[in-house]
């Protein structure tokens, strides 16, 4: 008897299907449409991290961008895993870590994607040798492995186990990397497959002369190890993130994970970009927000009755934001402390030592997303426990599940803590003085008090602690508000008129736009984006065309 399909599961198939039918639509329309130049210009794109066999917004935006590129007249080499890894960051089974990844589902999507492009297939040749040095490393040893290869052209060598490293504590789900037998291996088998890229990709650059390379993220092991390569070679290299608006994406030169942002001096918000931004403020304060496609807040509770009754014995409410250990923001963000529990490890003697004060400890919405494989493996709430900070008489621990107002708590608040998260400069907003342990990507302007040593933090929050009053510095609140707008109505480039909220979650599919919508002079983002790529133009939306890209919100 033929096994019955449940209807949800046939809705999802229908959905797949249709989805793959219009890439491959609109890839064979870019192929045949595409503008003929004597001497085309040559882009390497690179994405291997961002999906497998579905299509995530990062990987939607690297395939939109390259369409756009060849009907711009670009050839657009797209170098592609041919089960070129042994272990990628994507098909790691955090239950079984030998176990292979899914590559024959991955390359079918793979050759779906590279359709419209020139693909170089590369596959896993590990340098046997090399594995031997790393056959009885520790840990700590495996992430100072460096690697050279003279004949490639490589000025110096490459630091492979540092550029593995993020991408190993992310797949993993924690900082702290035990020093086993199971982890020394995945950490062999992602040195390994970086050591095989950074070959590949050197081979590959050498022969096209590419004079851009797009890639990914430009964290994960497989896009930094191309990043430093392409870089080592004087090739310049545009990385992709997603952006602060629904189906938007944001590119730099740069390092796309910290975001960096040049917004002009002179720039200051008129009458009507104020009462834009106000708007957009008035929404995100009741948390009706998305990140990356997911909405953190379901429902958005008030400060118990509990809660203010306690507060009340206190002489002051000092909130606590941390974020999620292994999020890749962390790279950029431990530049004061060794990583965030080194922080919280520090602050948890400014508590002690300060029983008059109610120090409110949030771990972040996303450490114990439901329903996914994100959660923390090391955690704020192991910490928290671990430590007995959950014991203390003037703390209050508030779990990532727990829908309690942010804003709320910042209101009451004589400041914040934070390590890097966004809420920061959400607090900037409402004109709350931050101290920062870590960098963030609204630290590159003032907008709240960043220390330069471990002394002056002591010093700074001391004083914050012991002053009675202090007046929140107005350039603070100035600097929060006009990189809040430039992050959102200048940087964040839009593909909503391509894309659409797919059936499966944390998935998106293709709209049903002609391809005409993908030439350059017809549309402002994929003008903005290729003009960014081939002419080296800022990834930003001119000042005079910032209505007619996200209107009056």
């Amino acid at each position: 008897m033929a096994k019955k399909t449940s209807p949800s599961k046939l809705a999802l198939s229908l959905a797949s299907w249709r989805n793959q039918q219009r890439i491959e639509t609109i890839a064979n329309q870019v192929r045949s449409h595409s503008a003929r130049l004597d001497n085309p210009p040559k882009i390497i794109v690179f994405n291997a991290s961002s999906r497998l066999s579905g299509l995530s917004q990062n990987a939607a935006f690297t395939l939109i961008t390259g369409w756009a590129l060849r009907l711009a007249g670009a050839q657009v080499v797209y170098f592609a895993c041919q089960s070129g890894m042994s272990h990628c960051v994507l098909g790691t089974n955090r239950e079984d870590y030998t176990r292979h990844p899914p590559c024959e589902e991955c390359i079918v999507q793979t050759k779906r994607l590279a359709r419209a492009f020139d693909p170089h297939w590369f596959r896993f040749q590990p340098d046997l040798g090399f594995e031997k040095e790393l056959a009885d490393l520790t840990v700590s040893e495996l992430e100072e492995v460096e690697y050279l290869k003279p004949d490639l052209g490589w000025v110096e060598a490459i630091p492979i186990g540092k550029l593995v490293l993020p991408a190993l504590r992310w797949a993993l789900r924690r900082y702290h990397l035990p020093d086993d037998d199971p982890t020394r291996y995945l950490f062999r088998q992602y040195i390994l497959s970086a050591q095989n890229i950074a070959v590949q990709f050197s081979e590959l650059l050498e022969q096209e002369k590419a004079q851009v390379c797009l890639i990914f993220n430009g964290i994960m092991y497989p896009e930094a190890t191309a990043r430093w390569v392409a870089l080592q070679k004087g090739v310049r290299v545009v990385t992709q993130e997603v952006g602060f608006q629904p189906f938007s994406a944001f590119f730099t030169d740069g390092e796309a994970t910290a975001y960096p942002i040049r917004i002009p001096r002179e720039f200051e918000l008129d009458q009507r970009q104020e009462a834009r931004l106000d708007a957009y403020l008035e929404k995100r304060f009741q948390g009706k927000f998305t990140m990356a496609g997911i909405q953190f807040w379901k429902e958005i509770q008030g400060l118990s009755e509990e809660f203010n009754q306690r507060a009340a014995s206190f002489k002051q409410i000092v909130p606590i934001f941390t974020n999620v250990i292994y999020d890749t923001s962390q790279v950029h963000a431990n530049v004061l402390f060794r990583h965030m529990f080194h922080w919280l490890d520090h602050v948890l003697e400014i508590i002690r030592s300060h029983p008059e004060t109610l120090f409110v400890i949030r771990a972040h919405p996303d450490e114990m997303r439901p329903g996914t494989a994100k959660q923390s493996h090391e955690s704020v709430r192991d910490w928290v426990i671990a430590n007995g900070v959950n014991k203390l008489s003037n703390v209050v621990f508030i779990d990532s599940q727990e829908y309690v107002s942010s804003y709320e708590l910042i209101k009451r608040s004589k400041f914040l803590m934070v390590y890097n998260s966004s809420i920061g400069l959400e607090a900037a907003l409402l004109s709350v003085l931050v101290l920062c342990g870590g960098k963030a990507r609204y630290t590159q302007y003032p907008t709240g008090l960043l220390p330069k040593s471990l002394n002056d933090f002591d010093e700074l929050a001391e004083a914050l602690l012991t002053i009675e009053e202090f007046e929140f510095p107005k350039a603070f609140l100035r600097n929060a508000r006009r990189y809040l707008y430039y992050q959102l109505y200048r940087v964040s480039l839009p593909f909503d008129q391509y894309l659409e909220v797919g059936p499966k979650a944390g998935f998106v599919q293709l709209r049903g736009f002609n391809w005409k919508a993908l030439i350059p002079k017809n549309t402002l983002t994929m003008q903005t984006v290729i003009n960014g790529i081939l002419l080296g133009e800022e990834f930003q939306i001119p000042e005079e065309q910032e209505w007619n890209v996200y209107g009056s919100d």
